[in-house]
């Protein structure tokens, strides 16, 4: 332990003053975050703007005069009452987005500079918002907010803020224009859902005229097919039925061919072959031609048998 003729009142001024200088020169240290800055000030003049980094400033008499955040920034302002061209008293809150771009200008351009935003921010709403009626208002949101912020950018721009953004957040006409634009969306709702229906039934009567249609063109379609095939089967029906007469004709013809080069192989004279010739055409006509031609050996032959054949009978 100290002895008490060590601690004496010299010492302690001592140690009191070493703190003191210690805590003045901390005091003169000063370290600026990133995206900030800061004004200083030198005898109550502009001085100089710190940015990031390490700073340092003399003792009592370069002072920190504003601390500037270089961040983009949101205010969302009160709505304020504003008077369309229609005489509709409305009320429209908005929202602003800005930075700060001069720390300097910042500082000493205004004395309080999101009052000034809000004033100027429904100052400008009012009068953009006096040239429109109602229903303009109400469906002009992204034309209001881009004169909004274009005003408020020129105006704001001796300060050392930059207005990035205006939206307007909310749009809150009188009760009675609310009733009375639901009653409207009502109506109009119905309305197209009537034209909706309308056209659906339109749309379902096309669509039925449409299938009978080609429902009776698809049996036109199959009759004449089946005409077709039934004519076709009838001319193949016929074809085939000539086709077997005809050979019909030839195997009688060739029988009769036979048995009279069998009778003229068993030595027959030419008469009975003739004869035999002229009973071949007859059942080759079978009663059903109406002219045969007869060679003229046969025609001869065929009259001699008539001419015996009356005598038969005189007699």
């Amino acid at each position: 332990m100290l002895s008490a003729d060590i601690i004496s009142p010299g010492f302690i001024v001592v140690i009191v003053v070493l703190v003191v200088i210690l805590l003045i020169l901390g005091s003169c240290i000063k370290i600026v975050p990133q995206a900030s800055s800061m004004v200083v000030e030198r005898l109550g003049g502009y001085l100089a703007t710190w940015s990031v980094g390490v700073h340092f400033k003399i003792p009592f008499i370069d002072r920190v005069a504003k601390r500037v955040n270089l961040k983009e920034q949101v205010v969302d302002f009160a709505p304020q009452p504003v008077i369309t061209k229609d005489n509709v008293t409305m009320r429209i809150d908005t929202v602003v987005y800005f930075q700060i771009t001069d720390a300097k200008l910042y500082a000493y351009g205004v004395e309080n500079p999101i009052m000034a935003i809000e004033n100027l921010t429904a100052t400008t709403l009012r009068n953009i918002i006096g040239d429109l009626d109602l229903d303009q208002t109400l469906t002009s949101r992204e034309t209001i907010n881009t004169k909004i912020r274009s005003s408020l950018d020129v105006a704001t721009d001796p300060w050392g803020i930059k207005v990035n953004r205006v939206e307007l957040k909310n749009i809150i006409p009188p009760a009675a224009i609310q009733d009375a634009m639901e009653k409207q969306m009502k109506a109009e709702r119905e309305r197209r859902e009537a034209i909706l229906r309308a056209e659906g039934e339109k749309k379902s009567t096309i669509l039925v005229a449409e299938g009978k249609k080609e429902s009776a063109i698809l049996d036109a379609e199959a009759e004449k097919q089946a005409a077709i095939l039934r004519a076709e089967a009838k001319k193949e029906a016929m074809i085939r039925e000539a086709e077997g007469q005809a050979t019909a004709i030839l195997k009688v013809q060739q029988a009769n061919a036979d048995g009279i080069r069998f009778i003229k192989d068993a030595g027959a004279d030419d008469a009975v072959i003739q004869l035999k010739s002229l009973e071949a055409f007859a059942k080759a006509a079978d009663g059903k031609a109406t002219k045969i031609i007869i060679p003229s050996e046969i025609q001869g032959l065929a009259g001699m048998v008539k001419s015996l054949t009356e005598v038969g009978r005189e007699s």
